[in-house]
């Protein structure tokens, strides 16, 4: 439905009018048509916010057989790296013309996540971005194409996680524990992969694998057994995201040891928070934006630039290993 000014119903015609363009350009745009100016589009675009113009999709499906919207299926929104996964992919939709509509679901039961696919397919969507995807979400055996918000290889996961571990090797730690994500996540999988290929190849030794629920608790709550570890000589503790390695933190300082003075810590996502924690943490940060770039086009069938590689970000909670 279009919106009104001043009584009178805005179509096509007024944006066309206020872009200064053709009401064919306007349909190219509002449709994603390659080969139009960038300048031009964001005109269009312009012109179909400022007048609050809003597109029938209910017409303009029965036309197309598009509705312009990409589904989300999410779970655990609450945390940094599915909220952040979220709000990326709605600015990427955005950028082509598109919306998001979003399935909530904080099962790991297949039907369940089935149950939401579903929903969306109801709705009419082109396609479906999972965020935080568990091992058992399904991604075939749907009309519409289906993928992960980082990729179902998960490979720049995986190469993140070896930025941390290659450095804490470099820094002189040969004794690793990991602290790693539930096993049930794909996304916790694949960095699980990236340290423990990273172990093996500069022959660390990786003492302990340790798992956690992503949550800052769960990463306190490990505390003791990671504590006995540093105590038989581990010196570094790989953490697979940022919530969790504050956690961890905060309880080895309960029981008297300092990072980075009795063991290096690291984290992974860099959340806004990270450069804050006491020490500010060591972690690696992987380009959100254009993996929600790279997942939209994906599903819309639209070419586009990979995402950036990950960064290491280097701060006060990683350092040589104290001599014992």
């Amino acid at each position: 439905m279009s919106g009104e000014v001043g009584g009178k119903r805005i179509g096509v015609r007024e944006v066309a009018a206020a872009a200064g363009v053709s009401t064919q350009t306007v349909s190219r745009v509002l449709n994603g048509y390659a080969g139009i100016r960038e300048s031009t589009r964001e005109r269009v675009l312009a012109a179909v916010a400022e007048l609050d113009y809003r597109v029938n999709n209910a017409a303009r499906a029965l036309g197309t057989s598009l509705t312009r919207t990409v589904g989300v299926v999410a779970s655990d929104a609450v945390l940094h790296g599915p909220s952040a996964g979220i709000a990326a992919l709605e600015r990427a939709a955005r950028t082509r013309g598109r919306w998001i509509s979003t399935a909530y679901t904080d099962s790991d039961d297949p039907a369940d996540i089935d149950a939401a696919v579903r929903h969306l397919l109801d709705q009419g969507v082109d396609g479906i971005v999972l965020v935080a995807a568990h091992g058992a979400t399904p991604l075939e055996g749907y009309d519409v194409p289906i993928v992960p918000l980082y990729g179902e290889s998960g490979a720049r996961q995986r190469d993140a996680a070896t930025l941390v571990v290659e450095h804490l090797a470099d820094l002189g730690h040969r004794s690793i524990v990991e602290l790693a994500g539930p096993s049930d996540w794909r996304e916790a999988l694949a960095r699980t992969a990236g340290v423990t290929g990273a172990v093996t190849r500069r022959a660390l030794d990786l003492v302990d694998r340790v798992e956690g629920d992503w949550s800052a608790a769960s990463g306190s709550a490990v505390a003791d057994a990671i504590a006995a570890r540093i105590a038989a000589g581990a010196t570094a503790v790989a953490v697979a995201n940022d919530q969790m390695a504050l956690g961890l933190i905060a309880g080895l300082a309960v029981r008297g040891l300092g990072v980075p003075a009795d063991v290096s810590v690291t984290g992974f996502d860099d959340n806004p928070d990270a450069a804050f924690y006491t020490p500010a943490l060591t972690t690696v940060r992987l380009d959100v934006e254009g993996e929600a770039e790279y997942a939209v086009a994906a599903v819309v069938g639209e070419a586009t630039e990979p995402p950036a590689a990950p960064v290491l970000v280097v701060r006060d909670s990683s350092a040589p290993p104290r001599s014992r």
